[in-house]
């Protein structure tokens, strides 16, 4: 029997999970133009499927345009061919939907650039485990647990190239059962946009290979974390590094200094962002190599921010390799909410002038109903993310956490596990 082949257009919404509507492929080029109609409360499904809240109820529609350069075409031998597209959500009249993640990365990206000249340039390093390989015994960093995941890494490697990411490395990580996989950096967008393709095709390869992934936080209490670290520097106009000044303090240029303050000031509200789940904050204690206050540090893979080494005698090349990795942050985000957050409170501190020397390193909330309340007292947010946006954005986090009252860390760890 014949087959017609059908693509994906989504995007990465309020809860992490990327979601939209798909159609014959034969339709693409109209659906490039007018794209799908989507009910506003689409946005407002629960990271577990069921709405719990939503400002639009029933009413309203907005069209999920498809954005060809972010089209991802792969076959696999016996399988469908992984064919979708990313998108943005626009109005009835073709403009850009305030609630559109994409469109709140894209308006902090072009804010940052309007006024300092500076072009965000970001990677996103993801941590999974895999089915694939036995929980037991726990082989982390070795290459027989390298080994004895067949060719799922292979597989991953090549679908992400065949996509247009481009591969850093995969790795066996130090938990049970768990990889890594880091991509080499893009320009803002398309950074977030390679995270979110990532994770798709990570799931892609495990399905065809009867395996699955998952990206969860924590998947039991006792268990190694996942985080989803973000490595992020500048260029300036002539496309030349910008964030590395080796005279000055940790290697940071004036700016890339000030940015940092800005991301330390704000961090306590951007958890709700980053860190968006009830398990994140599990992650997020001590002795698990995750942060647990507002800091920065060289070359200090337990700090907030940690100040990546530039190597070498060639200063150049220690200038386009200098970076800042952002490790407050979880694959239950949205990457472009995550990314758009960190521009923005960066940003603020470019405008306000603030100061790493001045900076008092302070706790962490410790959970995300913490995290969301500081949020929402957090003056900025609501100009960064839209006024609107943040209200909503608060219900939704507060209906999530409402739907798991009562329930035990190690259900809600498994739950977790089990949609991420």
């Amino acid at each position: 029997m014949q087959r017609e082949q059908i693509v994906f257009v989504g995007t990465s919404d309020f809860s992490g999970h990327f979601r939209g509507k798909s159609f014959p492929a034969a339709d693409l080029s109209a659906r490039l133009e007018r794209g799908v109609g989507l009910a506003p409360t689409n946005l407002f499904l629960s990271a577990f499927g069921p709405i719990h809240t939503t400002p639009f109820g029933t009413v309203g529609e907005v069209f999920l345009v498809p954005d060809p350069a972010t089209r991802v075409l792969v076959p696999f031998e016996g399988s469908v061919a992984e064919h979708f597209l990313l998108g943005d959500l626009v109005t009835l009249e073709g403009l850009p939907w305030d609630y559109c993640p994409r469109q709140i990365l894209r308006r902090a990206i072009e804010r940052l650039k309007s006024e300092t000249g500076l072009k965000l340039l970001a990677a996103f390093e993801q941590e999974f485990l895999y089915s694939g390989v036995p929980a037991a015994p726990q082989q982390p960093y070795e290459l027989d647990a390298y080994r004895r995941q067949g060719a799922f890494g292979e597989m991953l490697l090549a679908a992400l190239r065949q996509a247009g990411v481009v591969p850093d490395s995969f790795l066996s990580e130090y938990g049970a059962q768990q990889f890594e996989v880091t991509v080499a950096p893009a320009l803002g967008l398309r950074a977030a946009d390679d995270a979110v393709i990532v994770r798709e095709l990570a799931q892609a390869v495990a399905f065809r290979s009867g395996q699955r992934v998952s990206f969860t936080p924590l998947p039991n209490p006792s268990a190694a974390s996942n985080g989803t670290h973000i490595h992020w520097s500048f260029l300036d106009e002539a496309d030349q590094p910008a964030l590395y000044d080796e005279r000055r303090a940790l290697g940071l240029s004036a700016a890339g200094s000030r940015f940092v303050a800005g991301i330390l000031h704000y961090l306590p509200a951007l958890c709700a962002v980053t860190a968006p789940s009830i398990p994140s904050y599990y992650r997020l204690r001590p002795n698990r190599w995750a942060p647990v206050q507002c800091d920065v540090g060289a070359l200090d893979r337990g700090a907030a921010l940690r100040i990546c080494p530039a190597a070498g005698g060639d200063a150049a090349a220690r200038a386009r390799a200098f970076n800042v990795e952002f490790r407050v942050a979880d694959a239950t985000a949205s990457p472009y909410l995550a990314l758009a957050v960190l521009v923005q409170a960066g940003l603020e501190g470019i405008r306000r002038d603030m100061s790493l020397e001045r900076h008092k390193p302070q706790p962490l909330p410790e959970s995300l109903r913490s995290a969301l309340e500081l949020l929402e007292a957090c003056g900025p947010a609501a100009e960064w993310l839209g006024a609107d946006v943040l209200s909503a954005y608060l219900r939704f986090k507060r209906a999530e956490i409402a739907s798991l009252e009562d329930v035990d860390e190690t259900e809600i760890c498994r739950r977790y596990a089990q949609v991420y």
